[in-house]
């Protein structure tokens, strides 16, 4: 009762391990954990409350999370949500390390992970903090300036936090976010992007039914109307997707999809961009912002189920659509995109059927019944997904995909899944031809293993397909074919652990109670001992075949190849699976087979020896008493006689459970004394070997069986049924696992043998390290060997080290056998690290490849569950046994460094390996030994050698995954080690000659570069992470023993905290005063003055300005003579600016108030009557200062379109903000450095001269970083530098050449954008010095610089208010096409101003509607690059003219007027009805051109303009286009031919985007009407280009369409009258967008439509009239001919359709089609064509497909398909 009532009280554990239990030890468990968590508990507590992060802080959390890893979420709900608040305000500190904020982080990660622990009334987090966070990191401001840096890992964690506490945010968090973000939703603007992810990121979607209107009702309407109109797939809305995603699977039965899931599948159908039609060229946005599949699975899988059946429907609509895809002969980029559907689909539908069925309830939402899956719809489901499965078994990606699929689909229906795999499965084992099919077919089968043994209600007769399998699969063990033998030995041993191999055949006399499949299976069983033995005939072969030993002998190579240590453990794990699982009788059997082929046969030891050895030992493994029995006293008798060849198989035998081996120890320890003394090294090391493990065996712990049910297999069959038992899942809690616990007994021998063996080797190194012994290398070595493998080490081997240094450095083998030594005793706690890792993956992909997924609750197979508490035994010993850093292990990390720096390369190499692992293993070490590695660097010693300096080097570089020493997180690390490095060039042993050292520091500076992050300076805790403390160690269960601490101890903690951050600044500005002392040495190397550089560039920080002497120098640095250390100094400067830049003042305001307008009701995006204000208004633009100090600026674009900030911040008034136009005097110390250097004409004049260098030829662009330099310079110090400017920008201006051009171009954009604060007079006089430059400026432009340009009148136009710019945009719009500077410069222009306006987005309408007037007499230009660039122009002249949901119509010029004026233009080009012809000569002739050329000029035009579109806008204009589309169609070339004119090619290409585009519901009628007009067109061209245009536009809407009867019958209607065309590649053209049409399913062959075409056939053929010689041939066809031609096609097009399988339909149509082979062309023609190709596609299964013609079919059919013999 007593716990009863602790659990009520929330004392219980909240999850735990549950493997700790069955431990051999597992009772210890319950006290160790709760003492170590109370220790957390207060030591955590006690450190915050102290202030102290490092170590404490890190110290006790890091061992937080180790206690989650080894006992699970072991302590109380009160606990729990302690250290979730502890941590949650511990990672929100402001100012806190980037490092520790990751530690955290993860910690908390872990902590929330499994939610349905903790309920929303246990715990709330807000969210505020999380946003301002990520706000700083993600989006940070200074990180672009050098002054933060972050690891690449941070955005991922940051993101994994916010989804851990998004369940818990506070109810009215929703309408907060939506305040928050909604203002940035402005859809040109970049801050879109930022608007939806945090929407995706931070929306809460798991509020329980009653909070809803708190929820997503709040936002669902308006973000699904958003998607639903947004057209052209820009960034965000992938977001979007994501967002819904969650929300259908969180809300389960809660949201009507309905209305949406026509839409839904339509864009996930294009999403996956699969080739469509005949040509098509691909918007290169679709393929990069295409959705995730994983997300838009989620969402499909949430959808189904419910009442109406819509979801399935279309998805079965979306298969049947895409199957043909996914047949073996197709491959393409999207092939990936395919597979991961098939792939993720069935294991969603899994994860949503346990949910519904198995899982415990939770707090989280239920499933209502209503909305559940039911049977009908699994069924449904698997039904639809398991054609496209069976086909991707043989993809050319592999098999991996549908094996998995198939898993899944096997566990909800294996009735409908199994046999057609089986199907495949069987002929593939006949096969020897085509390899490839059986190894995919074996891995689907291992996929779909367990739910076939276990048969079950729904496929009951599974098993009986085992045993033929199993023996059918023997033949796969084939020396000669690698893959297939390791498929094969998974497949046996898959079966063999799902399945006891007993032979239960005489439980048909015994009892009369079995159902049919039993008395079946009982009789089948009588095969396993068949089936052993053959197994093991085949392996016996394969171990023959592989003994090569002439080759083995003389190549002396110690390993086997990799293939054949893969095909040796492939054969030990399946042997001794099998033998695990077999009954007494069969392995009595079998290990007498193995006992005669081992004593018969003579083997090479390296690999035929290790197999047979390794299957000896899998039987001394199963059954220990039988099988020693036979092999021990047989190998001691052998071994008396030695003959070492024999002597490897019997050694490994001895690693079996130790209580076994006792009775045999005396012969093995006469053994060991006869072998360990050999001369011959094989000899003696194999003897160790078996020395290794007899100690292992007996002193270590481990289970000793792994039979798939507890108890084994031998008790008599009356009591015990093996069948009930296949494939049966283990219990955890009754799994009895047999413990090997080491006896007393079996200490004491393992003493003896220590004894015995190893206390005399070591007194010999003694003394021959004294110098008392002469011993040769060899000795020694077996000295040492016999050592290594003891290993429960006491040693003290430094003495041995030393000597061996002294006296015979070379003799490397004993130095690398030291090595293993050391790097054992510091890391081997029964079990080695990398051996673990390699060990728990495995685990984890065979439990992938078994598990249940739909019921959970590990229902896994009993071996699996007894490795994975093996596991944690082991994972125990590895984290528990500490890594306190003692003295003894200082010691020999010591002796390590001593060894990383020896004279060789191997022994260096081996001994800096183990040296990396030890201090990953060891907390603190690293301090300890940095200035030990530091010695070898330093350049006043003189007895460094060159080998020892590398060493050194490598040492502080480190290994690839590990600690690099070099750069600690840790200012006293770094402290001493960077300085360190730079000096080292003045070092002796350094020599820039030797290239391996070159190399060496280029990595570790490049190395410290990619790590560095942004140390801490500030290490302060807030008081609310104190209080969450002490609440944390007052909770009881387990109450923590520590006492209280007094408010003098956290004064002094609090006082202790000020002097660390004190210490920490100290140490910083000591750091850079060393850097600049090293770098500043005279005759230090120019790579070490440039590595110290970067260093310094590291240490700008945005919390602390650089100390001046640092400024001083870097200034000086941007006139230095090598280019990269003039780059490092612009981006130091312009960061140090940014450190100077002082604070402006910005005040509220009320944006209705200044527009005079109320607040409207509702959200109305666009433009307003209260955000007009904003607009660039030519009447009264603030021209006087007067006018420009009244005139309230807004720099941000994006505000005021979609809503107000909460909160509307603009600057305040000249007179409030910083002074400008201050003397020197008024400067501080550091601007001072600055200041004199910019206005020192000779300094400036340098510099000017290497900014306008040329860097790279040809590939130099604007560069960023200057700008960011001149805008600091302009913002910080106003016009103070402009008049030594000056001249010098006058100067560049003037001169063509692309580097004086960019140059000034950088200067001037950073002109524009410093110019932010300065007062009227300032910016006047300004903008008077800068007109002139940029008219000059413009009219030079050329190719090369026209892009700079562009950029610098972009870059200066961003985030600024259009009304303070006006002097720029009157410059730029005075004329773009002026003419005089010919087409190249006209063009030019206008990229300018594009770039220019683009900035401003809709803020400048007025500007927009001129710019268009003026274009629009123009658009009739004659040269190709000003169309192109009118085209651009157009483009984002109409960007805002979006039909986006509740926007208000543009200001800005809109579409619709625009196209109604060109179309009256165009008027005479619609009317003729000729092929229209490009007349247009490119000249321009004098004299009056008509009305149509003009048209066609213009119509050049706006194909630009609708193809510069196509990827850019949001929404697309289909009605407006529509009307275009007739002229299109007419112009459109049918062949693929390159050598066409501008003109077609464009037309081509645009009808190709515009088929490609998303149409909305009420468009398709619109459409369907102008191809129906197209289709009565007299232009053969348009009606054959209708056909191409239709195939795309179907497809990419294909629901749609779908959706829309009346559409789907108008189709049909059109393809079948296009059939009867009177040209013939219309007629051809139909056939194939028909067949295409039947293949995705948009159209069925049904009975009225075939009757069609065979009536059509049967049209009488006219007769043929004699003809004279003379008279030409007739050539138009009859109108019969026609008919009945059409009815031919119409039949092939229906075979065609279905390439990969035969329809009850087809033979029919097959034989009326052979009906037509002799009638005239092109009939005849059509008829082979279809055959040929029929033949084609269905001749890989032709077997198959033969089943579905009678006989007389097939009689015609091969007639037709058979060329006709000639010599018959």
């Amino acid at each position: 009762m007593a716990a009863g009532g602790e659990e009520r009280r929330g004392a219980g554990p909240q999850k735990e391990v549950a493997y700790n239990r069955l431990l051999p030890y597992g009772a210890r468990l319950e006290a160790e954990a709760a003492s170590l968590l109370a220790c957390i508990k207060g030591n955590l507590g006690r450190a915050v409350q102290l202030r102290e992060l490092w170590p404490g802080g890190l110290f006790w959390t890091r061992k937080l999370a180790t206690y989650i890893r080894l006992y699970g979420r072991k302590f109380s709900k009160e606990d729990h949500v302690l250290f979730i608040k502890l941590l949650y305000e511990l990672v929100t500190i402001q100012k806190l390390e980037i490092s520790m904020m990751q530690g955290f982080a993860r910690l908390l990660i872990n902590l929330l992970k499994k939610k349905e622990l903790l309920s929303r009334d246990d715990l709330e987090l807000p969210w505020r903090p999380l946003y301002e966070m990520l706000e700083r990191i993600l989006y940070s401001k200074t990180e672009h300036l050098g002054l933060n840096w972050f690891p690449n890992s941070v955005e991922s964690v940051l993101k994994t936090l916010v989804k851990s506490c998004r369940p818990y945010f506070p109810e009215n968090a929703t309408a907060e976010m939506l305040d928050e973000w909604r203002p940035l939703m402005c859809p040109f603007d970049v801050t879109m992007q930022k608007a939806i992810t945090y929407f995706e990121l931070f929306l809460p979607t798991t509020l329980p039914p009653k909070l809803h209107h708190k929820g997503f009702r709040l936002w669902f309407d308006e973000f699904i109307g958003l998607w639903v109109s947004v057209q052209n797939l820009p960034q965000w809305e992938g977001h979007l997707v994501n967002l819904f995603a969650r929300l259908a699977t969180d809300n389960i039965g809660y949201i009507d999809w309905d209305p949406y899931v026509p839409k839904i599948f339509t864009r996930i159908l294009r999403s996956l961009n699969l080739p469509v039609g005949s040509n098509q060229v691909v918007v290169p946005r679709y393929l990069t912002n295409a959705y995730d599949i994983g997300h838009a699975v989620m969402w499909i899988t949430a959808m189904m189920g419910g009442p109406s059946k819509i979801v399935q429907k279309h998805l079965s609509g979306l298969f049947s659509s895409i199957a043909s895809f996914y047949h073996p002969s197709n491959n393409g980029r999207w092939l990936n995109k395919l597979m991961k559907l098939l792939q993720r689909l069935p294991s969603s539908v899994v994860r949503r059927l346990h949910r519904e069925r198995y899982k415990k309830m939770t707090w989280l939402t239920p499933v209502p019944d209503s909305h559940k899956l039911t049977d009908q719809d699994v069924t449904d489901f698997v039904e639809c997904i398991i054609q496209p499965v069976l086909l991707a078994m043989f993809s050319k990606t592999g098999s991996l995909e549908a094996a998995q699929a198939l898993q899944n689909l096997a566990l909800m229906r294996p009735e409908l899944v199994i046999p057609p795999v089986l199907e495949k499965t069987y002929p593939a084992l006949e096969t020897l031809t085509e390899p490839h099919q059986l190894t995919a077919t074996l891995s689907c089968v291992i996929g779909v293993a367990r739910s076939l043994v276990s048969g079950g209600k729904w496929f009951p007769e599974g098993p009986t397909h085992m045993l033929p399998l199993l023996m059918r699969a023997l033949p796969g063990v084939d020396p000669n074919d690698f893959s297939k033998c390791m498929i094969t030995f998974q497949f046996i041993a898959t079966f063999s652990t799902l399945v006891p191999l007993v032979d239960c055949s005489s439980v048909l006399q015994e009892r009369d109670d079995l159902s049919e499949v039993e008395r079946e299976l009982c009789s089948a069983t009588a095969e396993f001992e068949d089936f052993v033995l053959q197994f093991m005939d085949r392996c016996f072969g394969l171990i023959e075949s592989s003994t090569l030993e002439q080759t083995r002998e003389e190549t002396e190579t110690e390993k086997m190849t990799h293939l054949e240590s893969l095909v040796e453990l492939g054969l030990s794990s399946t042997f001794s699976t099998i033998l695990t699982q077999c009954s007494k009788d069969i392995f009595k059997v079998a290990l007498e087979k193995v006992f005669n082929f081992a004593v018969s046969n003579i083997f090479e030891t390296r690999v035929a020896g290790r197999m047979v050895a390794d299957m000896c030992r899998a039987a001394v493994k199963c059954r220990p008493e039988e099988s020693l029995k036979l092999f021990v006293p047989h190998c001691c008798s052998v071994i008396t006689h030695l003959t070492i060849s024999k002597f490897k198989s019997y050694l490994i035998i001895t690693r079996v459970d130790g209580k076994k081996l006792l009775p045999y120890r005396e012969q093995l320890v006469k053994i060991l004394q006869r072998t360990l003394r050999l001369t011959c090294k094989q000899g003696y090391i194999l003897s160790c070997n078996l020395l290794h493990h007899l100690l292992r065996s007996t002193t270590l712990i481990y289970p000793t069986e792994y039979c798939s049910v507890p108890g084994g297999f031998d008790k008599p069959l009356s009591e015990y049924f093996p069948i009930k038992d296949w494939g049966k899942p283990g219990d955890l809690w009754n799994l009895d696992i047999q413990w090997h616990v080491p006896s007393s007994e079996e200490i004491n021998f393992a003493f003896y043998l220590l004894d015995t063996f190893l206390q005399p080797e070591l007194t010999k190194l003694e003394h021959h390290a004294e110098g008392k012994l002469e011993m040769s290398r060899d000795d020694v070595q077996q000295c040492l060997s016999i050592v290594h493998n003891c290993l429960i080490a006491f040693i003290s081997l430094p003495s041995m080290i030393d000597y061996i240094l002294d006296n015979s450095e070379d003799d490397t083998k004993s130095l690398f056998l030291i090595i293993k030594i050391i790097s054992d005793v510091l890391q081997f706690q029964g079990s080695h690290k990398h051996e673990f890792d390699s060990r728990w993956k495995s685990f984890n992909l065979v439990k992938k490849s078994m598990e249940n997924r739909l019921q959970g609750k590990k229902q896994h197979i009993r071996a699996l569950l007894i490795d994975r508490v093996m596991l944690q035994h082991e994972l125990r010993t590895l984290t528990v046994e500490g890594c306190e850093y003692k003295n003894i292990h200082q010691g020999m990390i010591r002796d390590l460094l001593c060894l990383s720096t020896s004279s060789y390369g191997q022994v260096r190499n081996k001994a800096q390996q183990a040296f990396f692992t030890a201090l990953g293993t060891y907390n603190f070490c690293c301090r300890d030994i940095i200035p030990l590695v530091l010695e070898f660097l330093r350049p006043d010693r003189q007895d460094v050698t060159q080998q020892q300096f590398k060493g050194a080097l490598y040492c502080l570089l480190g290994n690839h995954s590990g600690v690099c020493l070099a750069n600690l997180h840790d200012w006293d690390c770094i402290v001493q080690t960077w300085p360190a490095i730079v000096s080292s060039g003045l070092s002796k042993a350094m020599s820039l000659e030797k290239p391996s050292i070159v190399r060496l520091f280029d990595d570790l500076a490049e190395k410290i570069h990619r790590q560095y992050e942004t140390i801490g300076l500030d290490f302060t805790v807030p008081k609310k992470c104190a209080e969450i403390a002490v609440l944390l160690q007052r909770s009881e269960h387990p109450s923590t023993n520590l006492t209280m601490l007094t408010s003098e101890e956290i004064q002094l903690g609090i006082q202790r905290q000020k002097e660390k951050n004190a210490e920490a600044l100290q140490n910083y500005e000591n750091l850079v005063n060393m850097l600049l002392d090293c770098v500043e040495q005279r005759n230090l190397p120019w790579k070490f003055e440039h590595i110290g550089i970067g260093f310094l560039s590291l240490l700008l920080r945005d919390d602390r300005v650089l100390p001046v002497r640092a400024i001083r120098f870097f200034v000086q640095c941007l006139t230095h003579d090598a280019i990269v250390v003039r780059k490092m100094a612009i981006s130091a400067v312009a960061g140090i600016l940014k450190q100077l830049k002082r604070v402006h003042k910005t005040v509220p305001i009320c944006p209705y108030e200044v527009s005079g307008n109320l607040k409207p009701s509702s959200i109305q995006a666009g433009d307003r009557l209260d955000n007009q204000w904003l607009h660039y208004d030519g009447q009264n633009l603030p021209k006087t200062k007067q006018a420009w100090e009244s005139c309230c600026f807004v720099e941000k674009t994006h505000w005021g379109y979609y809503t107000w900030p909460q909160n509307m911040l603009v600057y305040a008034p000249a007179d409030q903000q910083p002074k400008l136009g201050r003397g020197r005097e008024e400067l501080l110390e550091a601007e001072q450095a600055i200041y004199d250097h910019f206005s020192d004409p000779k300094f400036v004049e340098q510099l000017i001269k290497f900014l306008s260098l040329e860097d790279r030829k040809g590939k130099d662009k604007f560069n960023p970083r200057r700008f960011c330099l001149f805008k600091g310079l302009f913002r910080n110090f106003d016009d103070a530098f402009l008049p030594v400017l000056k001249p010098h920008l006058e100067r560049l201006v003037a001169d063509c050449h692309e580097s004086t051009q960019r140059c000034v171009a950088e200067i001037i954009a950073g002109l524009i954008r410093g110019s932010k604060h300065w007062t009227f007079e300032k910016v006047e006089k300004l903008w008077m010095l800068l007109c002139p430059l940029l008219r000059t400026a413009l009219s030079n432009i050329t190719v090369e610089t026209y892009n700079d340009w562009g950029t610098c009148i972009a870059t200066s136009c961003e985030s600024r208010d259009p009304r303070k710019l006006h002097f720029l945009f009157e410059l730029l719009l005075e004329s773009p096409l002026s003419g005089e500077g010919g087409s190249f410069v006209d063009a030019c222009r206008l990229y300018v101003l594009q770039g220019g306006l683009a900035q401003q987005e809709w803020r400048v309408p007025e500007l927009l509607h001129r710019l268009l007037k003026y274009l629009e007499p123009k658009l009739t230009q004659v040269y190709k690059n000003v169309r192109e660039r009118i085209g651009s122009v157009l483009t984002y002249i109409f960007m805002i003219d979006v039909s986006l949901p509740n926007t208000a119509p543009t200001k800005s010029p809109r579409i619709h007027e625009f196209t109604t004026r060109i179309l009256e233009k165009l008027k005479p080009l619609m009317e003729v009805d000729e092929e229209i012809q490009n007349h247009v000569m490119e000249e321009n002739g004098v004299g009056e051109q008509d009305e149509r050329t003009q048209g066609i000029k213009l119509l050049k035009t706006i194909l630009k303009w609708l193809m510069a579109s196509a990827g850019r806008s949001f929404s697309t204009a289909v009605t407006e286009q529509l009307q275009l589309l007739p002229l299109f169609f007419k112009i459109a070339p049918v062949e693929n031919d390159n050598s066409y004119d501008e003109l077609k090619r464009d037309a081509k290409m645009c009808l190709s985007l515009m088929s490609q585009g998303l149409l909305y519901p009420q468009q398709v009628p619109l459409v369907l009407q102008v191809l129906k007009q197209t289709a009565k067109s007299n232009s053969w061209h348009a009606r054959y280009t209708v056909l191409t245009y239709l195939q795309t536009m179907v497809f990419y809407n294909l629901f749609i369409f779908l959706n829309n009867e009346e559409a789907v019958s108008d189709i049909r209607w059109l393809v079948i009258k296009l059939l009867e065309d009177e040209q013939l590649e219309v007629r051809e053209m139909a056939a194939t967008t028909l067949s295409g049409l039947l293949q995705c399913s948009f159209l069925t062959m049904d009975g009225p439509m075939q009757t069609h075409f065979e009536q059509l056939c049967k049209m009488r053929l006219p007769k043929k009239r004699k003809r004279d010689p003379g008279t030409v041939a007739d050539t138009i066809p009859s109108g019969d001919l026609v008919k009945r031609h059409a009815g031919v096609l119409g039949l092939s097009a229906c075979i065609l359709s279905s390439p990969y399988d035969v329809p009850t339909w087809m033979p029919q149509l097959l034989m009326d089609l052979s009906a037509h082979l002799n009638d005239p062309q092109p009939i005849e023609m059509t008829v082979k064509k279809t055959l040929s190709n029929f033949r084609r596609t269905h001749h890989d299964n032709w077997q198959e497909h033969k089943q579905q013609f009678t006989d007389d079919q097939l009689l015609v059919l091969t007639d037709l398909l058979v060329s006709p013999c000639y010599y018959a």
